[in-house]
C-alpha cells in the first residue's frame, strides 16, 4: 500500500469511527450513511474501515446491474432434503442433505467391498460448516461437484441463513461463543449423521466451529471422523489481524468498534435502512475483503454480496466478540493422524494465510495449500482448485473413487453436472 493510500485509509477509518461513535451516542439519522459503511466492513468479515474507491457508473445503472445479476446468477440455487436440529438452548438449526446417486452408490459399494471386505461399511458423510455472515450456499461450487457422489450435509449456523435466531442471544442478550457453535455442530451431526464415518469441512468461522467440536467431543473425532478440511480459518490470535490497514486505522477501529456495534445492533431497523442506502459502497467493501482476483465473475461477486447483506446488524454484533476470544490451538491435536487439508488464499485480509500455516505447523502430516491470487472467499474465487483438493482429501478418506477429477465448472467428471 502506498503512503498516500495509507493516509487515505487512516483518514477514512478516523471519519467512519468518529461518525459511528456519534451515532451510538444519539445522532442516528445524521450518521446512518457512515454506519452503513461500517456495518458493511464488519459484515464482510473485516472488523476495520477501508478506503472507498470512487464509482464512475451512475447509481441507476448499478441498481439495474444488481437486479440483472440477481435474476440471472445461477449460484446458491442447489437444494437438498431439508432437516432441522435443535441446539442445547432450543435454537432451530436448519440443514440439508444431499444423498448419493443410486448409480454412483452401486459403483462405490463395489469398491468399498474390495477395500473393506464382504460387508460394506456405512457411507462417509461430509459435513460442511460455513463462515461468518454467510450461509450454506457459500459452498455452491463444491456442492455442485460432489452432488450425487458422496453423502453431504450443509447447515446454516445459528442466526444465519434459514436457521432460527439464537435463543440465548435473543432471550438472554448474550453474545455467541465459538464453543456454542461447536455444540450446535454436534446437534446437527446427531440429527443428520447419527452413524457412520464423517468428514468435517469448515470455512473461516466454520473451521473454528470444527475445532470447537473437537475440543468438546474428542471421542467423536476419535471414533467417527476420518478426514478434516480447514479453509481460510484460524486457531486463534485473530485480535492481531490488521485487515490490510495502517496501524493508526487498526487501532482506531479496535478501540471503538465493539461499543459501536453493540449500539448499532440495538437500533437494527434504522441502521439497516442506512446500510441499504449505501449499497454501492457496501458492494465495494465486500469485493475488497472477499476476493483478490480482478477478474472475479460479477455474478459470483453479487452472490457473495447477497449472502453477506442478508445478515442483520444485530447478528453481526452478537458474533463479533467471539473472534477475539477464539483460541482452539490445543484442539488441533485431536486431528493428528487424520488426513487433513489446510487451504487459504495468500491475499486473504480477513484471516491471513499465516494462520493456516500455523495450523499446518501443528499438523505436520496435513496438506497445506496456499492459493496465490485468492482472498477470503477462496472457495468461490477459485472453486476448481478448492474442489480438486477436497476431492483428493475425500479419496484419501475412502469417501470417493481415487480416480475422481475436476472439470472446468468445478464438478467431478465421473458424476452428473452441477444441476
Amino acid at each position: 500500500m502506498s503512503e498516500s493510500n495509507a493516509e487515505a485509509v487512516a483518514s477514512a477509518v478516523a471519519s467512519a469511527t468518529e461518525a459511528a461513535t456519534e451515532a451510538a451516542a444519539g445522532g442516528w439519522r445524521r450518521a446512518t450513511g457512515i454506519a452503513g459503511v461500517a456495518i458493511g466492513v464488519v459484515a464482510a468479515g473485516a472488523a476495520a474501515g477501508v478506503a472507498i474507491e470512487r464509482l464512475t457508473v451512475g447509481r441507476g445503472m448499478r441498481q439495474k446491474a444488481r437486479l440483472a445479476l440477481d435474476s440471472a446468477g445461477p449460484y446458491g440455487g442447489l437444494r437438498g432434503t431439508p432437516g432441522r436440529a435443535y441446539a442445547d438452548d432450543g435454537t432451530e438449526l436448519y440443514y440439508e442433505v444431499d444423498d448419493v446417486d443410486p448409480e454412483a452408490e452401486s459403483a462405490l459399494t463395489r469398491r468399498r467391498r474390495r477395500l473393506f471386505g464382504r460387508k460394506a461399511p456405512a457411507p462417509v458423510t461430509v459435513v460442511f460448516s460455513h463462515g461468518y455472515c454467510l450461509n450454506q450456499d457459500s459452498w455452491h461450487f463444491q456442492r455442485a461437484a460432489l452432488r450425487g457422489v458422496v453423502r453431504a450435509v450443509y447447515w446454516d449456523q445459528r442466526s444465519h441463513g434459514r436457521s432460527g435466531r439464537g435463543v440465548a442471544q435473543t432471550r438472554e442478550d448474550r453474545p455467541v461463543t465459538i464453543d456454542e457453535l461447536g455444540r450446535d455442530l454436534k446437534a446437527v451431526i446427531d440429527a443428520a449423521v447419527p452413524e457412520g464415518p464423517i468428514v468435517l469441512a469448515g470455512h473461516s468461522m466454520g473451521g473454528m466451529t470444527v475445532m470447537a467440536l473437537a475440543d468438546a467431543y474428542p471421542e467423536l473425532v476419535r471414533e467417527r471422523v476420518v478426514a478434516v478440511a480447514l479453509v481460510g480459518t484460524s486457531s486463534g490470535r485473530l485480535g492481531e489481524v490488521n485487515f490490510g490497514l495502517p496501524v493508526a486505522g487498526v487501532n482506531a477501529v479496535r478501540r471503538v468498534l465493539p461499543g459501536v456495534l453493540k449500539a448499532l445492533g440495538q437500533r437494527a431497523e434504522l441502521v439497516e435502512k442506512g446500510r441499504r442506502a449505501t449499497a454501492d459502497l457496501f458492494a465495494g467493501i465486500i469485493k475488497r475483503y472477499s476476493f483478490a482476483s480482478r477478474d472475479v465473475d460479477p455474478a459470483v461477486a453479487r452472490f457473495a454480496e447477497r449472502m453477506i447483506e442478508s445478515t442483520p446488524i444485530d447478528v453481526v454484533a452478537e458474533y463479533y466478540p467471539a473472534f477475539n476470544d477464539h483460541d482452539k490451538t490445543e484442539a488441533l491435536a485431536h486431528f493428528a493422524g487424520l488426513p487433513v487439508l489446510v487451504l487459504a488464499g495468500v491475499r486473504d485480509l480477513v484471516t491471513p494465510s499465516e494462520h493456516s500455516e500455523a495450523i499446518a505447523d501443528l499438523l505436520p502430516d496435513a496438506e497445506l495449500v496456499l492459493v496465490p491470487d485468492a482472498g477470503h472467499l477462496v472457495m468461490l474465487e477459485h472453486p476448481e482448485l478448492v474442489t480438486d483438493r477436497l476431492a483428493d482429501l475425500l479419496a484419501r478418506a475412502g469417501a470417493v473413487p481415487a480416480a475422481a477429477t475436476v472439470d472446468g465448472y468445478g464438478s467431478t467428471s465421473s458424476t452428473a453436472g452441477p444441476g
